[in-house]
């Protein structure tokens, strides 16, 4: 998940993705926590408290350390805090007030003297040594899988993680059985030279290690913001009449879906008015079997035998039915209910006309259309190959301007025709003016210059 914002912050620190510099949207990391009591103040500040929560790895693993030095640490600022025989570098995740509060969800003392300490803030020197133990990450993944598959162990490694230091390496792995792994854990020593250490996880774990989007079309709640894992069953789905399908049920760990327990509650206090032992009601045409609840309309939809039809029937009709059953009386119809589909319309006049549907496709087509041959015929007009009416118009077609290349109305026409004279085409002026005479006929080609004029007996040739 990245984050739209590229500018920078007031603080002078990158706000874009990738963590550059300390992300101030939070996008670059899981399981953010928004410190919604930041701006509070408070009347004691010594009694402020001293513990701060890291995350790791993109906020993949999150731990408290006690903050030991009088440094103002806020969220997002990268700490170099105690390791395994070294340091590590992590990143604030939350701090304040609302530190004691996570910790108390989780049942730590805040007296505990397991914490670790924080040491400094990281320098660029850290910071340098942290992306060269990053950057080995992805090649021991590879090598430690093909030890694993070479010691024949039934075990997947899902992902290594190495200290800021580059003294020691934790491996996740997952395994259905226990696994003796004391034959690996020399080989990874001695391959790669520093502390080893093997961590079993879940399904559920990796896939919010590698994340991912959801069927819903967002981002996996175990990669976001789902730290807890409860146990999800099928009796979940039944309760809220999904139909058992393995494939649309499970998620992408291949276990059942988290979310399913999200409305589980909600769904149990809907079916309370929901009265049981009402499967079968014997009316005068059979036994009728109910088929499927519908619990936000507080319908009961039952089948007859022998017959297809579904009928919907209130909680109230139910009782009254299943009260006659239990005093052997029997009822002559189920009486169901008419189940609407479509939204009721409003009578409410309103204030606009809907023109939609009222312009077709031809319509648009035509006006194109009409449209491209204006355009074109306006280029053939300032081209010259039409009619010429411009005074400027210098092509082959005819003109009226006085400058007209073809024919010439005016009297200081050069390039028009006197009276009598031949056009280009062979024919005479027409009623003495520049117009060609109507009688004549094309008789050739036009003369070359100073030439004679051409034979007009049109009866005998020469």
């Amino acid at each position: 998940m990245g984050c739209s914002n590229c500018g920078t912050t007031k603080g002078g620190k990158p706000s874009g993705c990738k963590s550059n510099g300390g992300c101030s949207t939070g996008g670059c990391n899981r399981l953010n926590v928004h410190d919604w009591l930041a701006n509070l103040p408070f009347s004691d500040p010594e009694s402020g408290c001293r513990i701060i929560e890291v995350s790791f790895n993109q906020g993949s693993r999150k731990e408290f350390y006690r903050n030991a030095t009088t440094l103002a640490l806020t969220n997002g600022e990268m700490v170099s805090v105690e390791g395994v025989s070294g340091f590590d570098v992590g990143e604030v995740s939350m701090t304040g007030e609302l530190v004691r509060l996570q910790m108390k969800k989780k049942g730590v003392e805040e007296k505990s003297p397991d914490f670790k300490k924080v040491l400094r803030r990281s320098t660029d020197k850290d910071l340098e040594v942290l992306q060269q133990n990053k950057a080995r990450e992805k090649e021991a993944l590879v090598r430690s899988r093909a030890i694993a598959r070479r010691l024949k162990l039934e075990m997947k490694m899902s992902e290594v993680e190495i200290q800021a230091d580059g003294r020691k390496a934790t491996f996740f792995y997952i395994a259905d059985d226990r696994v003796d792994f004391r034959e690996l854990i020399k080989l990874y020593a001695g391959e790669f030279r520093l502390k080893v250490e093997m961590r079993q996880i879940g399904a559920r774990q990796e896939a919010a290690k590698v994340g991912g989007i959801g069927s819903c079309g967002r981002e996996l709640c175990c990669s976001t913001w789902l730290s807890d894992f409860k146990s999800v069953n099928t009796t979940a789905a039944r309760y809220q009449n999904l139909s058992i399908n393995q494939s649309k049920l499970s998620g992408q760990c291949g276990r059942l879906k988290c979310c399913l327990n999200y409305e589980l509650d909600t769904y149990l206090d809907a079916l309370q008015n929901f009265p049981d032992n009402v499967e079968f009601l014997q009316v005068a045409k059979g036994t009728a079997t109910l088929i499927k609840k519908d619990i936000f309309k507080n319908l009961m939809w039952y089948v007859l035998p022998d017959s297809n039809k579904q009928y919907p029937m209130t909680i109230e009709r139910v009782k009254k039915i299943r009260q006659m059953n239990l005093q052997n009386t029997v009822p002559d119809t189920l009486d169901p209910v008419e189940v609407t589909t479509g939204k009721p319309k409003e009578e409410s006049e309103t204030g606009f006309v809907d023109l939609v549907g009222q312009i077709s496709l031809k319509t648009l087509e035509k006006a194109d259309r009409k449209k491209k041959h204006g355009h074109k015929h306006h280029s053939q007009h300032n081209s010259g190959s039409g009619r010429g009416a411009g005074p400027e118009n210098s092509g082959g077609g005819r003109g009226a301007g006085p400058e007209d290349g073809s024919r010439g109305a005016g009297p200081g026409n050069p390039g028009g025709r006197r009276e009598g004279q031949p056009d280009n085409n062979g024919r005479r002026g027409r009623d003495g003016n520049a117009g060609g005479n109507p009688d004549a006929k094309k008789t050739g080609p036009p003369p070359p210059p100073g030439a004679p004029p051409p034979n007009r007996d049109r009866g005998r040739r020469r």
